[in-house]
C-alpha cells in the first residue's frame, strides 16, 4: 500500500466522489447487495454539504482515485446525542477497477489515525443490518457491535436498520 496517498479531497475532485460512490454501488448490485446503495442516489452537492460540515477524504494511486471516505465528528440520526469522543466513518468506498486487495482496510485504518490524532478514542460506523458481508467485515477489522438502530434516515431513500460498531483508536492506532 506504499503507493497510496491520502489527502483531503477538494472541490475539483466533486466527481470524482460520485463516480466513485455510483460504481461502490453498481458493484454492490452485480453482487447481490440490493439494500444498500444505488447509483445516481447522491450528487456533488451531497459531498459538498460533507465537506462543509466534516471531511470527506480521497486516495489515490498512480495519480488516479483509488477510494474515499466521508469523516463525520457527529452523527444524531444513528448514535443520538454524543460527547464529542469518536469520529464517524460514511461511504467508505473503493474503486474496484484500480485499488489493489487490502486497500479498504488501508483507508479504515487512515481514518482510525485521523480520528485519533484529534484526540477523539473512537471510530464508529453503522451498517445495513441485513449486509452480514460488511457487517462480517468490520468485525474482522476489529469493530465490535454496540447496538441497532432502526428506521435510520437516508439520504434520498426510506429509513433502514443499522449495526452500531464502534473501535478504540487511541494512541496504539495513532502510531501505526
Amino acid at each position: 500500500m506504499n503507493d497510496l496517498h491520502v489527502r483531503l479531497a477538494e472541490e475539483t475532485d466533486l466527481a470524482t466522489l460520485v463516480r466513485l460512490r455510483d460504481d461502490a454501488a453498481r458493484w454492490m448490485l452485480a453482487h447481490g447487495i440490493t439494500g444498500q446503495w444505488r447509483p445516481g442516489q447522491l450528487d456533488e452537492d451531497h459531498f459538498r454539504r460533507v465537506m462543509a460540515s466534516g471531511e470527506v477524504w480521497l486516495a489515490e494511486a498512480g495519480g488516479r482515485a483509488a477510494g474515499a471516505w466521508e469523516l463525520w465528528w457527529e452523527d444524531e440520526d444513528a448514535w443520538g446525542p454524543q460527547p464529542p469522543v469518536a469520529g464517524y466513518v460514511h461511504r467508505l468506498m473503493v474503486d474496484r477497477d484500480n485499488a489493489r486487495p487490502g486497500t479498504g482496510r488501508f483507508l479504515l485504518r487512515a481514518a482510525e489515525r485521523r480520528i485519533a490524532a484529534t484526540g477523539r478514542t473512537f471510530a464508529r460506523l453503522d451498517c445495513l443490518a441485513g449486509n452480514a458481508r460488511l457487517n462480517a467485515y468490520y468485525l474482522d477489522a476489529g469493530y465490535r457491535v454496540v447496538g441497532h438502530k432502526a428506521g435510520k434516515p437516508q439520504p434520498g431513500g426510506v429509513p433502514k436498520s443499522f449495526t452500531l460498531l464502534e473501535k478504540a483508536c487511541g494512541p496504539v492506532v495513532a502510531a501505526e
